[in-house]
């Protein structure tokens, strides 16, 4: 079973790394921020997820930081909604 842990900064990775994580989710960093951050989690085998914040015009440059996991929330808070209905006479 893998260990996430959800980190908001630098130090707190620090501290999930420490901890043994399996994979650590960072959350509303900046791309140049992750870069930093996926570097150092990397050095210990530790996979990289990346929330919050991201856009489909940013996802890429995520991507390129070093993320290996990307979630996009865009793609279900910011989707239209549609008004179905289904009447019976």
């Amino acid at each position: 079973m893998r260990i996430e842990c959800e980190v908001t900064n630098l130090a707190e990775l620090e501290q999930a790394l420490a901890a043994g994580a399996d994979v650590v989710l960072l959350d509303n960093m900046t791309p140049d921020q992750v870069r930093t951050a996926a570097a150092r989690a990397h050095e210990k085998h530790v996979l990289v997820e990346v929330s919050g914040g991201v856009t489909l015009a940013t996802i890429r440059a995520y991507a390129e930081a070093g993320a290996d996991l990307i979630s996009v929330g865009a793609l279900t808070h910011s989707a239209p909604a549609v008004d179905i209905g289904l009447d019976f006479a």
